[in-house]
């Protein structure tokens, strides 16, 4: 009676290593078929819209117009060199390279995504990524992004390279919140880092400037600025004021170009009042 137990777990231990040796066999097949393919040719593709990279470029880098790929045998090919080769130009954020048994390798590529443009106080010129990466610009296009110049102290040594100091992680920090809103997207076209480095928004409407300070509390700032924006602006006119100051999180302050400019705070759904003991009488409070 304990016969039937064991006959089938060796047929079941039969039916794996009848299995597994198929595999090895199969698979010892396919390498010795693609031992035998030659490269008859190589596919890029680049999707988005970016176009800091293209075909002939990866072309140059993969050898294809030097006849290092085409005609030469795929077990010669070094497919994991030829992925570093592209994962080491600065445009290139990921590379996947592999070959089918019909002799065509196949190239997938992502490139970089910048969200904004950095002049620095020393005349360099770089992009930041969405990670929070610096990169050099291209020759080949020009990225429609948020622009960052004034009294920024980060440095570029022209080559991927992380954020070291604080205002270049609040310019980044800033346009990645920008960035995902459509709203301030369309409206924010430029931050100034002034000699307090201190961030000032410059917007598309309008000439005034924005007040920000620093990166902290965004979405509370931003906030204060969209009710400004419907409540108060609309009374007086988009470029009453020359400065619209949202660096403190529990208000907005709007310093006037003209004095004789009025606001009715009474029709605010905020508090409007003037605040006498630290601004002038061209300065207006919003205060919850």
């Amino acid at each position: 009676m304990f016969k039937k137990p064991i006959w089938r777990h060796l047929l079941i231990g039969f039916a794996w290593v009848t299995v597994l040796s198929g595999l090895v066999v199969l698979m010892s097949f396919i390498e010795m078929k693609k031992g035998e393919v030659v490269c008859k040719d190589v596919k890029v593709y680049i999707p988005g819209s970016q176009f800091f990279i293209d075909k002939d470029e990866v072309d140059n880098i993969l050898g294809v117009k030097s006849n290092a790929l085409i005609g030469h045998k795929l077990e010669e090919i070094n497919i994991h060199a030829l992925e570093n080769r592209l994962k080491a130009n600065p445009f290139i954020e990921f590379a996947k390279v592999y070959a089918d048994m019909d002799g065509v390798i196949q190239v997938e590529i992502s490139q970089r995504q910048p969200i904004m443009r950095v002049l620095n106080r020393f005349d360099q010129d770089f992009y930041i990524d969405q990670h929070g990466l610096k990169i050099p610009l291209s020759p080949n296009f020009t990225a429609k992004v948020l622009v960052a110049t004034g009294f920024i102290d980060e440095l570029f040594a022209n080559k991927v390279d992380s954020l070291h100091t604080v205002i270049a992680q609040d310019l980044y920090k800033t346009a990645d919140f920008i960035r995902r809103d459509s709203l301030w997207s369309a409206q924010i076209v430029q931050v100034y880092v002034n000699d307090q480095h201190e961030m000032e928004l410059i917007p598309r409407v309008g000439n005034q400037r924005i007040l920000i300070g620093n990166a902290d509390s965004l979405k509370t700032k931003f906030a204060n600025l969209l009710v400004f924006y419907k409540q108060a602006l609309p009374k007086v006119g988009e470029d009453a004021y020359k400065i619209i100051n949202i660096k403190y999180t529990n208000q907005v302050i709007g310093v006037k170009k003209d004095i004789l400019t009025k606001v009715d705070s009474a029709k605010l759904k905020q508090t409007v009042k003037p605040d006498s003991t630290k601004q002038t009488s061209n300065t207006i409070l919003i205060q919850h």
